[in-house]
């Protein structure tokens, strides 16, 4: 398992990302309402403005302040780290 960091002390197991998006396009916006209803949605933006949506492979949905480019560089660095 390998925990990444996505802001505030908060962190989600790289293992299981299915994909980082940006929260700008409607079907983002969408789903990040359907998971609200769904009780899925993970709000650790602590009342920052959303940057990045993270989806989980467990359907849950992650909402973040960094944006799309700092999450996959902190994935791509823990994948480096792992090769050492």
């Amino acid at each position: 398992m390998t925990l990444i960091g996505i802001g505030f002390n908060n962190m989600v197991n790289a293992d299981r990302i299915i994909a980082v998006v940006s929260p700008e396009s409607n079907p983002v916006k969408r789903l990040i309402a359907t998971g609200k209803d769904n009780g899925m949605l993970i709000d650790a933006t602590q009342g920052r403005k959303t940057k990045s949506v993270i989806l989980m492979d467990s359907d849950h949905i992650v909402l973040s302040y960094l944006d799309v480019e700092s999450i996959f560089a902190r994935i791509e660095q823990e994948e480096s780290n792992e090769k050492r």
